[in-house]
């Protein structure tokens, strides 16, 4: 079981950047991929973004397709999300996912 704690949210203003961290524990990282969810409040958890192992092979959802990005520090064992011109529209909880297992869900609020 793989455990994930998840840091970097916080109330910014639209237009603004924020990155979120995922120190990940339990099982060799490097064997592991990644996946970032959001949730917004009375809506479904979707998703955001998705890497792979290697960190070569990255996916992204068409709300965040080219203001986000997503990427790895094995040296750290820490996934991360860069999201940039943030509208209010991605206010939600974001999570942090490896095959089932769930950081905590830092908030994100921006204000418009």
């Amino acid at each position: 079981q793989v455990q994930l704690v998840e840091s970097g949210g916080g109330l910014v203003q639209a237009g603004d950047s924020l990155r979120l961290s995922c120190a990940a524990s339990g099982r060799t990282f490097s064997s592991l991929a990644f996946n970032w969810y959001r949730q917004a409040p009375g809506e479904k958890r979707e998703f955001v973004a998705a890497i792979g192992r290697r960190g070569d092979n990255t996916l992204y959802s068409d709300s965040v397709k080219g203001r986000s990005t997503i990427s790895r520090d094995d040296a750290k064992n820490t996934v991360y999300l860069q999201m940039n011109d943030l509208k209010p529209d991605a206010t939600a909880s974001d999570y942090c996912d490896e095959d089932g297992s769930w950081g905590q869900g830092p908030q994100v609020t921006v204000s418009s």
